[in-house]
């Protein structure tokens, strides 16, 4: 008989990918997923700069490379990271990574023992809570209000917990709600963290998202501690079938992640790396993050007027500033993952949120993608669901 270690009892399936799943029919409208506009990847762009990849260095393409990743590539994410992000740091503090979910799963590896305790965000993002699993940690969830992660509370915890390793935060337009922390919120956040001195993993996906407010600093540029370490990623500003992430931490930290990867995988892909660097050469990224943003600005927006006009009274939502996803709160006798078969029944999909609290509850919440829909399947969809709720009221 065949016998599995008693690690995979506690993975199971992401409800996100089920989904994504059941929503892969073109007559599904779909706001499960954190899909990027797919009609809008520069497919042209990649093309030609994977066409001058192999035509000057199809053998370099081919072979193995550093685990760390290509100099140019990690250099261009850290003139990236002090244009957009704030953040002072070095090629040889970066590592390049297969998208931000391994960064993810290397971060609990690195910090966490069974029984220790990680500290995030309630509610936070289904895919790390699933990557941190396998460590066998305990999970508590810092409340939140309408601005992010309460600070009182996160010292609280850290005043009360003695076997706290990692702080696990997404401060911009976090996944699932859309919120952000504002100024304050950063700075007195890290005047906690380096009176406790706990790692912190900053989350970023989505910062270059933004259509509205202010820039708000990344946490790590505002880290004087070397405690936080940031995870970045192609896959929202460009495409994410490139797998192509990156960890920035200290030295000392860095090198452990190193090791991980070097375990796990070798190293990232050399092909996808040497075609994102040949892209940034020929094209500006900035310019096709611009034009995505304004987009996505669009059908938020859009998403939000057809929610005001059709979402019956008692349902809340968040406005977000940024990223790809809103956040939907029901009457508290309501449960919308009852609702949510209901739903795709009428060909339309959302992600319920219960399973964004990774000690249970709050069932009465679901989290809806704007990004990855034209704008009548948006106002369509919203139609939908709003009758679906409307009926089960």
């Amino acid at each position: 008989m065949i016998r599995f270690s008693s690690r995979m009892d506690l993975l199971k399936g992401s409800e996100i990918r089920e989904l994504l799943k059941l929503a892969g029919d073109p007559k599904v409208i779909s706001f499960a997923g954190g899909l990027p506009a797919r009609e809008f990847f520069p497919v042209e762009g990649m093309k030609n700069a994977a066409v001058a990849v192999m035509e000057e260095s199809g053998a370099d393409a081919m072979q193995y490379s550093s685990t760390e990743g290509f100099p140019a590539l990690r250099q261009k994410i850290a003139d990236r990271m002090k244009a957009k992000n704030g953040i002072t740091t070095t090629a040889n503090n970066i590592l390049i990574t297969a998208g931000s979910q391994q960064g993810l799963d290397f971060s609990s590896r690195v910090f966490v023992n069974k029984g220790d305790v990680i500290l995030l965000e309630s509610p936070s993002y289904l895919g790390a809570i699933n990557a941190f699993k396998a460590c066998e940690p305990r999970f508590i969830e810092v409340p939140t209000d309408e601005t992010g992660m309460i600070m009182e509370e996160l010292e609280k915890i850290l005043a009360a917990e003695k076997d706290v390793k990692m702080i696990y935060v997404i401060p911009d337009f976090q996944n699932p709600t859309g919120r952000t922390w504002g100024l304050e919120k950063r700075h007195k956040f890290m005047e906690i963290v380096n009176k406790y001195e706990i790692p912190v993993v900053e989350d970023n996906p989505y910062g270059e998202l933004r259509f509205k407010g202010e820039s708000m600093p990344a946490l790590k540029s505002l880290d004087t501690k070397g405690l936080v370490i940031f995870l970045g990623t192609f896959s929202k500003i460009l495409a994410p079938g490139y797998r192509l992430g990156w960890v920035c931490a200290e030295q000392a930290i860095l090198e452990k992640y190193n090791f991980m990867e070097q375990a796990a995988s070798l190293q990232s892909s050399s092909v996808s790396q040497l075609e994102l660097i040949k892209f940034m050469d020929m094209y500006n990224l900035d310019e096709h993050v611009e034009k995505i943003c304004k987009v996505y600005g669009k059908r938020c927006e859009l998403m939000m007027k057809t929610m005001e006009e059709n979402f019956p009274e008692g349902v809340s939502w968040v406005y977000p500033d940024g990223g790809l996803f809103t956040w939907v709160t029901l009457p508290e006798h309501m449960n919308a993952r009852d609702l949510a078969p209901k739903c795709l029944e009428k060909d339309v999909a959302y992600v319920p949120g219960g399973s964004f609290f990774p000690n249970g509850g709050h069932e009465n919440t679901f989290r809806m993608n704007y990004s990855g829909m034209p704008d009548d399947r948006i106002v369509e969809g919203v139609k939908r669901i709003a009758q679906v709720i409307k009926d089960n009221m």
